[in-house]
């Protein structure tokens, strides 16, 4: 095997890990938002969103200048400029959503959704990009649908609210997933498109109901910041792991909004819904033990047979052509 191979697989090896970090961090941060929007409760949700699009704009303009990433913003063909027009009006969605979910106090019907978004993932990578996945990863999805049918059982209609944030994040996923820009670019294009309609709306709401104590509005200015650091560690991840591998690891978001409402806002939780969050961890340890055990081939197959050794190369398969972004 020659060094380049060998230089080959630490780089993939560095860019899952990177992209796990990622993951975890942005959809850690998801978890724990539910008290950010329980605390600017005095505002209605499509003011909260347009809020936040408001002043994720600026945080992204500083960002963008800070790491040189202009010539990026630059270089942006008109079929990815298109692309991310789509990806705002999923975003959009998806927040607008999550916000009326939450002041509804129909966080459980949120939770729902976001248990369901992997599967949606999973999906949308079939059908779209080719991701295959290996037997135990299988029998861990088997795991993670049986939690979700529990819930879907328990309650007993069709939960619109939860197959919008689904299907909206989704596809936003799948989406920023075709746009090879960063992550801080993309998304200022994203909120850039909003920005128009957040400040007409914000200016004919202060014309009806004139302006909010400074306090208010720099708590609803947080929104930002809320915004766009999960968001930026969001596609970061999309473009260094499989659609699949993300999925899972949006189960940390439901489970933090859990323990929140449990241990925070002393909320009760039926026995039943432990049954199905007890599905879902099981399911999340399933994958990602095996997602360990795998990327761990290529070193140990180097060890064996030696950085110039002969034998077979390493194996690549959670990494293949049909999971790369190049």
């Amino acid at each position: 095997m020659s060094a380049a191979s060998q230089l080959g697989a630490d780089d993939n090896e560095v860019s899952q890990r990177q992209g796990l970090l990622y993951a975890f961090a942005a959809y850690g941060i998801w978890g724990v938002a539910h008290i950010y929007f329980v605390w600017v409760g005095f505002a209605g949700p499509l003011e909260i969103l347009m809020h936040r699009a408001l002043w994720s704009v600026p945080l992204l303009v500083l960002l963008i200048t800070a790491t040189g990433q202009w010539s990026a913003a630059r270089s942006l063909s008109r079929r990815e400029l298109l692309i991310l027009l789509a990806t705002a009006l999923c975003l959009s969605t998806n927040w607008l959503t999550f916000i009326w979910a939450i002041q509804a106090q129909r966080i459980a019907d949120a939770s729902l959704g976001y248990f369901i978004n992997p599967l949606i993932n999973i999906l949308l990578g079939w059908l779209f990009l080719r991701e295959r996945m290996r037997a135990l990863q299988w029998f861990a999805v088997f795991v993670a649908f049986a939690g979700v049918s529990i819930e879907l059982w328990l309650q007993r209609s069709m939960p619109w609210l939860g197959l919008t944030l689904a299907l909206s994040f989704g596809f936003y996923g799948l989406l920023r997933k075709q746009v090879k820009v960063p992550a801080a670019v993309g998304l200022w294009v994203e909120t850039t498109v909003m920005l128009p309609i957040a400040l007409l709306f914000l200016v004919w709401l202060i014309g009806h109901e004139g302006l909010r104590p400074v306090a208010q509005v720099m708590q609803l200015a947080l929104g930002g910041l809320i915004s766009v650091v999960p968001l930026v560690f969001f596609s970061a991840a999309a473009l260094q792991l499989p659609l699949a591998t993300l999925g899972f690891v949006q189960y940390l978001s439901p489970s933090c909004a859990l323990l929140l409402a449990v241990f925070l806002f002393n909320e009760p939780v039926q026995e039943a819904r432990w049954v199905t969050f007890g599905f879902i961890w099981s399911a999340l340890i399933i994958f990602t033990a095996e997602n360990v055990y795998d990327s761990r081939k290529p070193r140990r197959a180097l060890r064996s047979n030696g950085a110039y050794g002969k034998g077979a190369g390493p194996n690549f398969r959670w990494l293949g052509p049909e999971h790369r972004m190049d």
